[in-house]
């Protein structure tokens, strides 16, 4: 009988070893990975070599290049994960890196900062009970040049359900937005910036049934308004501030607005709104795109909302012929004339012209260059040319310029100096600020030395804190959350920036693709719409304007939303953590009500509290849906919302 029970529980361990077996990570698919450059390497490094980490070969393994992210669905079947991980050998001197774990939204590993030539750190997880797993490779706060991160002999000890990648759940698009009403409603900000003297415009926002009749009370002498269409023009008014009251007028009612109109040094006082065609269009951009871009705002409602700048990108200049990019013959050609006057390619045969056409429209134009010999796609840059250039975008008529860092690190030495990284960008700004009319200057250089610190000084409305956005956006909570990290540098006229709205149809960013449905569920889309509005970020949609839809329009034309964004104490919100992935985003208004976020980056729907003593309130409190522009009642201590993945729920807080 003994015997017999030996026998038994002996077969019993034994088959729960057999049970027990290893899963290696470079053995799932890995197509849902996403990571900021490139594609993600199996048993070899970014540069297609063996995974090496401070000389130590490994066979097994995953190369990544931050910011990487990839979802696994555990089903509570997995014991453990364990692996080294490092930066590669082959990485440049410049690259560090963060290696993160995240079981089920909590963090339960963190590498720190890694450098290359620092030995492999053991990564060893329990994961029992878990249900997702969350694997980062992010940035140490420097930008993600050479940032090559090895997960290298990353393995699961599996005892059921075995691990695969993580497949979001399907979701149909749903309307949140009430359409606009027949009635007149003024949109836009309340507060207007321009320089004394300059060329002035103005399209006043307004939703409702045309045809419509504009008023503009108290407008200086020095401007008119056009009575039909709503549009300001002139010059700006000499230094001061103007109190305008706006009033529209239909068939169906009246509105009126204040507009306080500030003629000083200071442009950009509300955080830029528009459309920029790289995400939709790379370098398939021409002037037809352009100008139907103009009519498309008009046409779809989104000018009455706000949108009000229609910015070229890069690849209207001339580029080289060249056997590896090909680009299109049409755009190939001399950078510049006998007179050292840029051409732009022949899809651009006239800026000047294109930029009238859209100024005719009440709208404002925007351009693009790299203060390098070439832009980042290889078309002419403006290097040793930036007094020429700043004059000549100053006569065509731009309004916006987009300066691209790109070619430029090749000039300077590594790791680049602060004053190396400031001096291209303060020498176009104050290029900028001599020219006759208003120019918006965007700094794009992923935030390097900290440009949020500086950008205001050296001329800038607003700057990039981090690299393309196009490539990482599965990760709009957690750029959010970076960005936010800024948020005491901001300020009217002076904007972070952490790139642009890309839903609805976009370009595969990788192939610089045709458009396509985004990446994003339609809750992903408004967190997107909601996370930028509360950051006070600027608002460039990047999306294939001839593909609107119901529900594109619905996410990005919401007044109330937009409103948050456009609120003149420019204050981006703060964070209050309620755990790793649920938190609040709380924003003070210039009317004396809060904006909040209640936000859930968590791979399922969760319920959100905000307590007004995290919100900064006391006492009953009235709370508005500002999605569906719907008072919801008062409350006493605190709100509650569940909330979709990934998504957030929107409201204004204020007394009742």
């Amino acid at each position: 009988m003994k015997r017999l029970l030996f026998t038994t529980l002996a077969l019993a361990f034994a088959s729960t070893l057999a049970a027990v077996e290893t899963v290696w990570l470079d053995t799932l698919d890995l197509q849902s990975l996403h990571q900021s450059w490139g594609h993600p390497q199996i048993n070899r490094s970014m540069r297609e070599k063996p995974l090496t980490i401070a000389g130590q070969v490994y066979e097994r393994g995953l190369g990544t290049h931050a910011t990487s992210t990839f979802r696994i669905l555990l089903n509570r079947g997995t014991e453990r994960f364990t692996a080294s991980v490092g930066l590669d050998d082959a990485a440049g001197t410049d690259g560090s890196v963060v290696f993160q774990v995240l079981a089920d939204g909590k963090r339960v590993y963190s590498s720190g900062a890694m450098k290359r030539g620092q030995a492999a750190k053991l990564v060893d997880v329990d994961l029992r009970g878990v249900r997702t797993l969350q694997l980062l490779v992010t940035d140490a706060g420097d930008g993600i040049t050479n940032d090559h991160g090895n997960w290298a002999d990353a393995r699961f000890t599996v005892s059921g359900a075995k691990p695969i990648a993580y497949v979001v759940p399907p979701e149909a698009p749903y309307l949140l937005t009430p359409k606009a009403g027949p009635a007149p409603r003024i949109n836009g900000p309340l507060v207007y910036g321009a320089r004394p003297g300059h060329p002035f415009l103005y399209r006043i926002p307004t939703q409702g049934t045309r045809p419509m009749m504009f008023v503009a009370a108290g407008l200086p002498a020095t401007l008119k308004l056009d009575p039909t269409t709503g549009i300001i023009t002139g010059l700006t008014p000499p230094r001061g501030e103007y109190a305008l009251t706006l009033t529209a007028k239909n068939g169906a009612g009246q509105a009126t607005r204040p507009l306080k109109l500030v003629s000083g040094d200071t442009l950009s006082l509300t955080p830029q709104m528009g459309w920029n065609h790289w995400y939709a269009h790379y370098n398939r951009v021409t002037d037809v795109m352009m100008r139907e871009a103009a009519d498309i705002l008009l046409r779809t409602g989104m000018a009455e909302v706000g949108y009000d700048y229609v910015n070229i990108d890069d690849c209207w200049m001339n580029a080289e012929a060249d056997a590896k990019r090909k680009p299109d013959p049409l755009r190939i050609g001399p950078f510049r004339d006998a007179a050292g006057r840029l051409r732009p390619n022949q899809h651009f045969p006239d800026m000047k012209g294109l930029a009238d056409y859209i100024h005719a429209r009440g709208l404002k134009a925007g351009l693009y260059t790299s203060p390098g010999p070439k832009t980042c796609a290889g078309f002419a840059g403006a290097y040793q040319h930036e007094a020429d250039d700043a004059r000549l975008f100053a006569e065509w008529g731009f309004d916006f310029l987009k300066y691209d860092w790109c070619t430029y690190g090749t000039l300077v030495t590594k790791p680049t100096p602060l004053d190396e990284m400031q001096k291209p960008y303060r020498l176009m700004g104050d290029l900028l600020r001599q020219q006759p009319r208003d120019m918006v200057f965007n700094l794009c250089q992923y935030g390097m030395g900290d440009v949020w610190q500086w950008g205001a000084e050296i001329g800038g409305q607003s700057w990039r804190t981090a690299g393309d956005l196009g490539f990482e956006l599965d990760r709009i909570f957690e750029v959010a959350l970076k960005n936010i990290e800024h948020r005491d540098w901001q300020k009217p006229g002076a904007w972070n920036d952490p790139d642009y709205l890309q839903i609805g149809y976009v370009g595969n960013a990788r192939g610089e693709g045709l458009p396509e449905p985004c990446n994003l569920t339609p809750t992903e889309q408004y967190s997107f719409m909601s996370l930028w509005s509360l950051m006070s970020s600027p608002l460039f949609f990047s999306g294939d304007l001839a593909k609107l839809d119901d529900f594109t329009l619905n996410v990005l034309c919401n007044p109330d939303v937009i409103a948050v964004n456009q609120d003149p104490l420019g204050q981006c919100a703060r964070v209050v953590k309620l755990d790793d992935e649920v938190f609040l985003l709380v924003k003070d208004l210039a009317d004396g009500t809060k904006a909040v976020g209640l936000c859930n980056a968590r791979e399922a729907p969760v319920t959100v509290t905000a307590k007004w003593t995290d919100v900064g309130v006391s006492g009953k409190q009235a709370v508005r849906d500002l999605w569906r522009q719907k008072e919801l009642g008062t409350f006493a201590t605190e709100f509650k919302s569940e909330v979709r993945r990934r998504g957030v729920v929107m409201i204004k807080v204020g007394a009742p």
